[in-house]
C-alpha cells in the first residue's frame, strides 16, 4: 500500500492527524521550543504551525516526525517509551469511552470504534478465538521496518495500558505477538510489557482471555458508560479549534485529560512555553487559567446532573474530587445553587428571591 491509499474514503495526504500525539514525542525527547525544527526536519511544517492549537497533520508527516523522534532519541526501544508517555488519558474522547467502559471487551470495541478519529492508518480487528479475544493491529500505509517496529511497540503497550487500567491488575495473561524478529533490545520488552510476548509472528496482534475481558471495571458502571458513549461526538467537536487563541488552545488541552486532572504548570509545559507567558497570553484574552478549568468543569458537571441519574456522590468521583462536599461548594459558587436544586429545576438557575417589602 502506498499513502495516497485511501481510508473511509479520505487519502491520507489529507491532514487530520491530533497534532498532540507529536507534541508528546517532543516532551519525550524534552526538547525546547527552539529545538522543534529538528523534530520538523522534512514534514513542511514551521514551528509556529506546530504549535498552533488548529494544526492537524497528514500520515507523511506524521510518520517523518517519528522517524525524527527515532534518530533523534538514539534509544532503539523508543516506541516503548512513547507508549508509556501515551497513558490511556491522552487520547481523547477515545480514551474517555474506553476508561468508562464496564469491562475490557466494551473498552477494546470503543478503541476499535473510535480509533479512526485519532490515528486513521491504524485499524484495529476485534475477534474471538478458543476462548480468548484477539486483537489485531494492521497499517493502512507502507511503511519501513524500523518505524513499523516502532509503532508496534508503541500500540501494544498503549492497549495494555488501557487493558491493566480497566481489569486492575498487570496483564499476565495476554498473548502478545510481533510480526519484527526479536531485536537487540529484546530483553527490555518485560520492563514494560506482562504476559507472554512473542516475535516473528505472522502478524501484530494481542491475545486476552475471554473471562479477563468480561471482568468488571471496578472505576465505571454501565450507566456512565452509555453516557460516555453518549458525549463522545460531542466531545470530539468541542476539541475542534473556534478561532485562533490560547484560551481555546487550553480548553483543547484540559479537554483531552480526566476533569480537573491538569495543573497550571503541567499545562504551560504542555503548550511549550512558561507558566508566566501562559498567564500573560490569558491575561491579554481577558481570562485565566482558573476561569477556563471552571468554564469546563462547570459544563462537564452540568451536563451529567441533567444527563444521567448518576448520583451528586458518584459525579464527584468522576469530576476528580477527593469528596463529595467540595463538589458541592464549587457546584455552589459556579450555579448559586447546590447540584440537588439544580437537578430538580432542569438546568435552570434557582430565581432569586423576592425583594422585600
Amino acid at each position: 500500500m502506498t499513502t495516497m491509499q485511501q481510508l473511509n474514503g479520505r487519502p491520507h495526504r489529507e491532514a487530520d492527524l491530533p497534532v498532540n500525539y507529536s507534541w508528546l514525542i517532543a516532551r519525550e525527547l524534552g526538547l525546547a521550543a527552539r529545538q522543534l525544527p529538528r523534530l520538523l526536519k522534512g514534514t513542511g511544517l514551521s514551528v509556529a504551525k506546530f504549535l498552533s492549537e488548529d494544526c492537524l497533520l497528514t500520515t507523511p508527516q506524521q510518520v517523518r516526525i517519528l522517524r525524527n523522534a527515532m534518530m533523534l532519541s538514539g534509544q532503539p526501544d523508543f516506541g516503548l517509551r512513547l507508549g508509556k508517555r501515551l497513558t490511556p488519558a491522552t487520547h481523547g474522547a477515545m480514551g474517555f469511552a474506553a476508561l468508562s467502559s464496564p469491562d475490557l471487551q466494551s473498552a477494546l470495541r470503543a478503541i476499535h470504534t473510535f480509533l479512526p478519529t485519532r490515528a486513521n492508518f491504524v485499524q484495529l480487528q476485534l475477534r474471538r478465538t478458543k476462548g480468548y479475544l484477539e486483537c489485531g493491529l494492521s497499517f493502512h500505509v507502507s511503511l519501513d521496518d524500523d518505524i513499523q517496529r516502532c509503532l508496534a511497540d508503541t500500540l501494544v503497550k498503549v492497549l495494555v495500558d488501557f487493558g491493566e487500567f480497566v481489569v486492575g491488575h498487570p496483564l499476565d495473561e495476554a498473548e502478545i505477538g510481533f510480526p519484527h524478529p526479536a531485536p537487540d533490545y529484546a530483553a527490555v520488552y518485560s520492563d514494560y510489557l506482562t504476559g507472554q510476548i512473542r516475535f516473528g509472528c505472522k502478524a501484530l496482534t494481542l491475545k486476552f482471555p475471554i473471562a479477563l475481558c468480561r471482568k468488571p471495571n471496578a472505576s465505571a458502571n454501565h450507566e456512565f458508560y452509555g453516557l460516555a458513549l453518549q458525549q463522545c461526538e460531542s466531545m470530539l467537536a468541542r476539541l475542534q479549534p473556534q478561532r485562533p487563541s490560547y484560551r481555546n488552545r487550553l480548553k483543547k488541552l484540559l479537554l483531552s485529560h480526566p476533569p480537573g486532572t491538569l495543573g497550571e504548570d503541567e499545562a504551560a509545559a504542555s503548550l511549550f512555553m512558561s507558566k508566566r507567558t501562559l498567564a500573560r497570553k490569558l491575561k491579554q484574552e481577558r481570562c485565566g487559567f482558573r476561569a477556563v478549568r471552571d468554564e469546563i468543569l462547570s459544563e462537564q458537571a452540568a451536563s451529567y446532573l441533567c444527563d444521567s441519574q448518576l448520583s451528586v456522590e458518584a459525579i464527584a468521583a468522576l469530576m476528580n474530587y477527593h469528596d463529595a462536599a467540595n463538589f458541592r461548594r464549587a457546584f455552589k459558587r459556579w450555579f448559586g445553587q447546590p447540584p440537588e436544586r439544580y437537578r430538580q429545576l432542569g438546568g435552570l438557575r434557582a430565581p432569586s428571591p423576592a425583594p422585600s417589602p
